[in-house]
């Protein structure tokens, strides 16, 4: 990924060409799935059909007689640790004497060709004895009589919040909230290659989001030191949060060690909805209480969040729903609890927003109901209330660094609404499918804040490494960067190479392969990235200028020869939450985005057409504009899918549309033209003053399209996504649904 071009047109602030883009869009580009070795062959995962039971029997025989079949494995041919898992070790490599999931791993078959080893893995005999499954998250928590999914109970974590000691007010509003599951849903199913290697260790190529902790979950499953389980970072097709988790790295590294072949495994679309995390479902039970003139005076706030049948980073996640769960408002007295259980549903974990996309949804709908309490407009309670630089959060942690929310609220405001609609039926909710020809269709205008942590919170050590090796080659200065820093389509190869250039003023910068050769640099996740690799490559680059002496880069290497710096970037520490009263300095950089949606409603049909979106974000520094317009672009896009239309249905523990025919997803068509106006407020701690962006735009999006379908249509509206029921049906009350 080398690019060759004048440094001023280049660098930190411009809208470079991402190196992979042409191949992207060419169809060039290869990604994990593509992977191909000579005398490579093919591993398949047998799945539990059933959400809850014990496992009596396992019967390989059967698949191994099929001819092809190379290696059946389960749980006894696991040659290390048989539990991983993100921050507790709780998940099995392969299921030992229960499933807790529909979709848990129970056997790996591999074969000469890939249907040979599904229809092999189809004959393998399990005798499963089902038991209750717990599915009610509610119950979970609450009800004694279920069974308990892990020896203390089925409470993962509970985070209370709480603040001063007046819960009383003139003006007072509650409501109930749910969120569905919503999937990371990413084009490039799960898919890796794994080579045995001549030390006895392995290579693993891999789309994924953080190398280093993918090896160190590894490395004690398979048995081997660290040093003998290599990753190289492969193409990857999105990721959205759902690849910081374990998928098939231990499955085909096993095959792979197993047979002293390359394995390759390769998800199809079905297996990838069983095969990673998805966004916590979540309840919602708030209070707001203000003065007459909209000024708040508490909330309180119970948010339960469903983890699923395994752990996964779902601790985090319970933290930033406390941490941020009444927004980005001024608020004397705070009375939050959020928790997480575990159930016998699908694993939840990572995917963007992680945490505040649930409780925004509810605090701003909230802040809707507030502001039509005490007759002011939906902006200017949330005006009255913004933080500000100065402010505190619930936590009691200050921020330190621009948060220009009543700015960026006004100017949202004075930006022009778009025309009227026409008659023309192609423009109207359902297209020339429209059969009420537009005579129940209204229009609506709803706004949505959004607060959204960036970097890793709560104590976390939070950091990246650098290499950096400028040297002369034909006679032209060049750099060559080089860190763990996955790639997932967000633009990181191209920011390298941007700060590499602006710091050494080298036109010629390559970005090397990310793998394990280097230090860590973290997961691909939480916005951080541009910050925190952002961050080491620019003190790298800082260590090798200070060898140049004063002399241009040229002259530089032609007296010294090769210059090569390794540095580590951590940014200012952070601190884990108090376990009882919530206060604590937690997060280490906050991001604000605002919303204003424009929709058109069929109330008879239940059709929705968002026509526009617009946004205000305030980044810090623009890095790369185009790729940033991408970010908020792509963040407003999962928004309108958790509003009106992405949802994992889930029964009985069972997911019952893993295919992209049930569960949809935004198209170009769904997306709305946008308007962006983007600000840059230095955050005087971040490199550059950069502030992370990817995730707050999917925060403030969904409850800004709910509050405009609301307008529109009249009802409450408390539960995302909102299907055409909701709308086309009298109004339901004060309830969920």
């Amino acid at each position: 990924m080398t690019e060759t071009v004048s440094v001023t047109r280049q660098g930190v602030g411009e809208s470079v060409r991402r190196p992979d883009g042409v191949l992207k869009v060419t169809g060039e580009f290869a990604y994990a799935s593509d992977l191909w070795l000579d005398g490579m062959v093919w591993g398949v995962t047998l799945r539990s059909p059933h959400a809850s039971a014990w496992i009596r029997s396992i019967d390989v025989g059967p698949a191994l007689a099929v001819p092809g079949v190379l290696a059946v494995l389960t749980h006894e041919d696991v040659p290390g640790a048989k539990y991983y898992g993100l921050e507790h070790k709780d998940q099995p490599v392969l299921a030992i004497d229960q499933v807790n999931h529909q979709g848990e791993p129970v056997a790996l078959v591999a074969a000469d060709h890939p249907e040979t080893a599904r229809r092999a893995a189809e004959k393998i005999v399990i005798e499963y004895e089902i038991r209750q499954a717990v599915t009610d998250p509610y119950k979970a928590a609450h009800d004694e009589t279920q069974p308990k999914l892990r020896p203390d109970g089925n409470i993962l974590r509970r985070q209370p919040v709480k603040v001063g000691d007046t819960f009383t007010a003139p003006i007072t509003v509650t409501g109930e909230y749910e969120v569905g599951m919503q999937d990371q849903a990413f084009l490039g199913p799960e898919s890796g290659l794994a080579v045995p290697a001549e030390d006895g260790g392995v290579d693993l190529y891999i789309a994924t989001q953080w190398l280093h902790v993918d090896r160190d979950q590894l490395a004690p499953c398979l048995g081997l030191p660290p040093e003998k389980v290599r990753l190289t970072l492969s193409g990857v097709g999105g990721a959205f949060g759902a690849r910081e988790d374990l998928s098939m790295q231990v499955h085909a590294c096993m095959l792979a060690l197993r047979l002293n072949r390359p394995v390759k495994i390769v998800y199809g679309r079905e297996e990838s909805f069983f095969g990673h995390v998805h966004r916590h479902p979540a309840r919602m039970r708030y209070e707001h209480g203000a003065t007459r003139d909209g000024r708040l005076v508490y909330v309180k706030a119970d948010i339960l969040l469903d983890g699923g049948a395994y752990c996964s980073s779902s601790p985090a996640v319970v933290g930033n729903a406390a941490s941020l769960g009444v927004g980005p408002y001024e608020v004397p007295n705070v009375d939050v609890v959020a928790t997480g259980v575990y159930t016998n549903n699908p694993p939840c974990g990572a995917m963007r927003g992680f945490g505040a996309v649930q409780a925004c949804f509810a605090y701003e709908s909230q802040m809707d109901r507030l502001a039509e309490a005490c007759g002011l407009s939906p902006l200017e309670i949330r005006i009255r209330n913004a933080v500000s630089q100065g402010s505190h959060l619930i936590t009691g942690q200050m921020i330190d660094s621009p948060a220009p929310l009543a700015d960026m609220l006004r100017r949202l405001d004075a930006m022009p609404l778009p025309p009227a609609a026409d008659d023309d039926l192609r423009s109207m909710p359902g297209g020339v499918s429209q059969t009420t020809h537009g005579e129940s269709v209204r229009r609506g205008v709803g706004y949505g804040v959004g607060i959204k942590n960036i970097c890793f919170s709560e104590g976390f050590d939070d950091y990246s490494t650098a290499r950096v090796r400028a040297e002369l080659i034909n006679g032209e200065p060049h750099v060559t960067v080089h860190t763990a820093a996955a790639e997932v389509g967000q633009g990181l190869v191209t920011i390298q190479a941007q700060i590499a250039r602006t710091e050494l003023g080298v036109d010629q910068v390559t970005v090397a392969a990310a793998d394990t050769a280097v230090g860590s640099a973290g997961s691909s996740s939480a916005s951080r990235q541009s910050y925190v690799t952002g961050g080491a490559v620019k003190a790298t680059c800082e260590a090798v200028r200070e060898r140049f002496e004063g002399l241009p880069a040229r002259e530089a290497l032609e007296k010294f020869g090769p210059i090569e710096e390794t540095r580590v970037y951590r940014h200012r520490p952070t601190y884990p939450l108090d376990p009882v009263t919530g206060q604590g300095s937690s997060h280490t950089q906050l991001a604000l985005c605002v919303h204003r949606a424009v929709v058109d409603v069929d109330s008879e049909l239940g059709l929705v057409k968002v026509v526009e979106l617009a946004a205000v974000q305030d980044v810090g520094r623009i890095m790369n504009p185009q790729a940033l317009e991408g970010q908020i672009h792509g963040g407003s896009a999962q928004g309108l899918g958790l509003a009106l239309m992405e949802e994992i249905q889930i029964k009985d523990g069972r997911v019952l549309n893993p295919s992209f025919t049930d569960y949809l997803i935004p198209t170009t068509l769904d997306m709305p033209p946008m308007t962006m106006e983007i600000l840059e407020n230095p955050d005087p701690a971040a490199p550059y003053g950069l502030r992370g962006a990817g995730e707050p735009p999917t925060l403030s999006s969904t409850p800004a399209i709910a509050a405009a379908v609301r307008a529109a249509c009249g009802h409450r509206l408390t539960r995302v996504p909102i299907r055409p029921e909701d709308i086309a049906l009298v109004d339901y009350g004060e309830g969920i649904r």
